[in-house]
């Protein structure tokens, strides 16, 4: 990827053109909160009053988990001349897992979601001056079960928390669920909102204003959507389980992808778009506050889909229509009728990072395999269906003084940014020739795969020249010490000759075999016996 520092300076002037390019319904001017975005993915804005706004900063290195951590929570504030202050982080409300504020339960508690590996549900934390203390975990069944990209808000009053996850009764991706609260630590299971809300495709970041009964939420696949948008319902009823057919919030809407809208007052929004190539969110709203544009006429909606079968998670959509009888008299049968909708696809998005000093690599190029063969691909652009399309079946990230990066396309994720951890070509740095396999008990190479990794090998070092290489060899601990550190010692023998023969200098290349006395994984199983059977190239001083 070239250039892509320039791409990703959110702040700048070229997002704020762009954006009031594209908002030619209103005369309002959007503008980035100027203190609060950073090249990071900034979302989840909540705003708890006093001046204060709580977000969620991904893939930051203040987070408390670097830059590979999910999500922690950050604040900043808005003063008299509607400036908003430079971002600060809140260890207190976050972990080295993803976080997001849900909002206050009252004056003096503020909800927060962890998913971590020691905290996974929903949080209490008090205030107490400035500093926000936690209090308990509240007890919500089946809130172990959401997945995805979890998101939401609770609704003034601190009565409703509305969230967006993916569940068993999930209809395609991430969908909205409503959960009511039973007494102060003790709130009901999350209850799906039903198909007029929810489509195959992807409902997130719900927000709930109680005094007018809308519902604000981002989706892919609501008609007239473009990537993400916000989308407005009316609660029907009490239930808060019947609602009208979802209208486009026009005045915010642009050609990116809107997510989640938090209110400062009636005049007065704040929302997350993603504009740039990487898939990252800023925080926006409207440089001169006018009266917000928000549709005041809503319908129920003409027709609802009754099944959410597991085949609707393959954009299958069941809508029932009425058959009349030729009389007044009788009940009017029902005939079901399926129809396919094709869900938008988002490009992958990737995060390059340095596993030594945890910082990101923003100039890489990427390859992919195909047929034998490495094509570079823009990666701005690539979908997982059209790596599938064509074949490719392993991606390659180079990028210069690092170790080149493979990984399957089975291991990619598509609903958040790909964390590739890369190698620093210096004194000490190593790089396991994770396909590189040998016979049983042998330094025979097998499979045509081990000499295709290796010829890639030769051209790298081919290509980077100016620094020595140890092969080192290394077995399990089953049998003979002796024989095996001289096996080691002879697959790292035939890695150096198989690298000579592709014109690697002899003098570059030494050798060294340690049998089973340096392993990575427990000898105890037969999955960490074969990550001990290894060769690894190391720099040497």
């Amino acid at each position: 990827m070239k250039n892509l520092n320039t791409k990703i300076l959110k702040a700048g002037s070229t997002l704020l053109l762009a954006f009031c390019v594209f908002n030619q319904v209103q005369s309002q001017e959007i503008q980035v909160l100027s203190g609060a975005n950073s090249p990071q993915d900034d979302q989840n804005p909540v705003w708890i009053g006093d001046g204060t706004l709580l977000f969620t900063r991904a893939f930051h290195p203040g987070n408390i988990g670097g830059v590979t951590d999910p999500g922690d929570i950050w604040m900043t504030k808005k003063n008299e001349a509607g400036d908003w202050s430079e971002a600060i982080h809140r260890p207190d409300l976050s972990t080295e897992g993803y976080d997001f504020p849900i909002g206050l339960e009252d004056l003096l508690t503020l909800l927060v979601y962890h998913r971590d590996s020691e905290k996974n549900g929903i949080y209490q934390y008090s205030k107490f001056g400035t500093d926000w203390n936690f209090l308990r975990r509240i007890n919500v069944d089946g809130v172990d079960d959401l997945s995805g990209n979890v998101t939401g808000r609770i609704s003034k009053g601190g009565e409703l928390i509305f969230l967006s996850a993916k569940r068993e009764d999930s209809r395609g991706n991430e969908d909205i669920y409503l959960i009511k609260k039973e007494s102060v630590i003790k709130w009901e299971s999350p209850v799906h909102l039903g198909n007029v809300i929810n489509t195959p495709g992807q409902e997130i970041s719900p927000f709930f204003n109680p005094k007018t009964k809308l519902l604000y939420f981002a989706s892919n696949m609501q008609e007239g959507a473009q990537g993400k948008d916000i989308f407005i319902s009316k609660a029907l009823d009490e239930t808060l389980l019947n609602w009208s057919q979802p209208i486009k919030w026009v005045q915010i809407s642009s050609p990116g992808s809107e997510s989640t809208v938090t209110f400062i007052n009636d005049d007065e929004v704040v929302w997350s778009s993603i504009q740039n190539s990487d898939g990252f969110s800023d925080l926006l709203t409207f440089k001169n506050p006018e009266p917000l544009v928000i549709p005041d006429e809503f319908e129920a909606p003409k027709s609802v889909a009754i099944s959410q079968a597991k085949e609707e998670k393959q954009v299958k959509v069941q809508e029932m229509t009425p058959i009349f009888p030729s009389s007044s008299v009788g009940i009017p049968e029902v005939k079901i009728q399926e129809k396919e909708i094709a869900v938008e696809e988002e490009p992958l998005k990737w995060l390059l990072v340095d596993q030594k000093n945890k910082t990101r690599i923003l100039d890489y190029t990427l390859f992919g395999l195909s047929q034998g063969n490495w094509l570079e691909m823009h990666s701005d652009s690539i979908l997982i269906s059209g790596l599938e399309k064509n074949g490719i079946s392993e991606i390659k990230f180079e990028a210069s003084s690092f170790f080149p990066k493979t990984i399957t396309t089975s291991q990619l994720l598509s609903e958040e940014p790909n964390v590739v951890l890369m190698a620093k070509i210096e004194a000490g740095s190593s790089l396991t020739l994770e396909k590189v396999n040998f016979k049983r008990g042998t330094s025979e190479f097998e499979g045509e795969e081990t000499l295709e990794y290796l010829a890639g090998i030769g051209d790298f070092l081919t290509k980077n020249e100016g620094f020595k290489i140890r092969i080192n060899g290394h077995t399990d601990s089953a049998g003979d010490p002796g024989l095996n550190k001289a096996l080691s010692l002879e697959r790292a023998g035939a890695v150096r000759d198989y690298l000579v023969e592709k014109g690697i200098e002899f003098e570059r290349l030494r050798i060294s075999g340690w049998g089973g006395t340096r392993p990575v994984a427990s000898n105890a199983t037969e999955v960490g016996r074969a990550r001990n059977r290894r060769v690894e190239l190391t720099i040497e001083n």
